[in-house]
């Protein structure tokens, strides 16, 4: 037997009520921040070479080149950056496709100081 539940929607929203429709989506981007802000603050200090394999799997990119990217990577010392990240900066600033810069980043073809210079230094800023 299922438990009905009272309605008390009517008593939950008193404290919106008085709201525009610009208060009220404020409102909901304030705490869409309030929850999400921590979040983002967690996954900056806390992925994994498998965490950010998974990201560039999810990308497109197979296994072996995940791999070889995330790898180069983290020689970079820019882990924590993530790998999408570093991608699409080298994506941005040379104009190539997400998959080319990825391949590019595999391949050797951007070198350690290369990839913290667009950082503007790294990870510590």
């Amino acid at each position: 037997m299922a438990i009905k539940r009272e309605d008390d929607f009517a008593d939950r929203r008193k404290h919106l009520a008085e709201l525009s429709d610009k208060e009220l989506k404020d409102k909901f981007w304030n705490l869409v921040e309030e929850i999400i802000d921590p979040l983002i603050e967690e996954a900056k200090t806390h992925t994994s070479q498998s965490i950010e394999r998974s990201v560039l799997l999810r990308m497109g990119f197979n296994s072996l080149d995940a791999r070889a990217i995330v790898n180069k990577i983290v020689e970079a010392e820019l882990l924590g950056k993530g790998a999408g990240h570093v991608i699409l900066k080298v994506s941005e600033k040379d104009e190539l496709s997400v998959k080319q810069a990825g391949l590019a980043i595999a391949e050797g073809k951007y070198n350690k100081d290369e990839l913290i210079a667009l950082f503007d230094g790294g990870e510590s800023k």
